[in-house]
């Protein structure tokens, strides 16, 4: 019984020197879940600073919007007030040109009053 006992033992022995120890064994997958939880970790961050920066992002051009809108507005009412400037300097001019007409009218009434008077008397 010694013997098997002896050879038994040696079995136990070998047995235990060819098997890293459990926590060797356990120490590398360890460190992969440590190395993946960061690289996890590294991911998320970057992901997060996207999203802040998608946000950002999306209010500027919320805000693009908003400032275009108003402008546009403006520019419609200022439109609006050069359509009355250019309707009112239109009809004033069509006013101007009446005025022309009826003055040219009246000269040229003049003018054949003048000639009626100066030829009678050439006679």
């Amino acid at each position: 019984m010694t013997r098997i006992a002896a050879a038994g033992g040696l079995a136990v022995v070998l047995l235990c020197a060819t098997v890293p120890p459990l926590h060797a064994a356990e120490a590398a997958p360890v460190e992969e879940r440590g190395q993946a939880l960061q690289r996890s970790q590294i991911g998320a961050g970057i992901a997060n600073r996207q999203l802040q920066q998608a946000r950002h992002d999306a209010k500027l051009a919320e805000q693009d919007v908003l400032n275009a809108r108003e402008s546009h507005a403006a520019a419609q009412r200022e439109a609006a007030a050069r359509q009355r400037d250019l309707d009112a300097a239109e009809k004033a001019q069509a006013a101007a040109r009446a005025r022309l007409q009826a003055a040219e009218k009246a000269y040229e009434d003049a003018l054949r009053a003048v000639d009626a008077v100066v030829k009678p008397a050439a006679r």
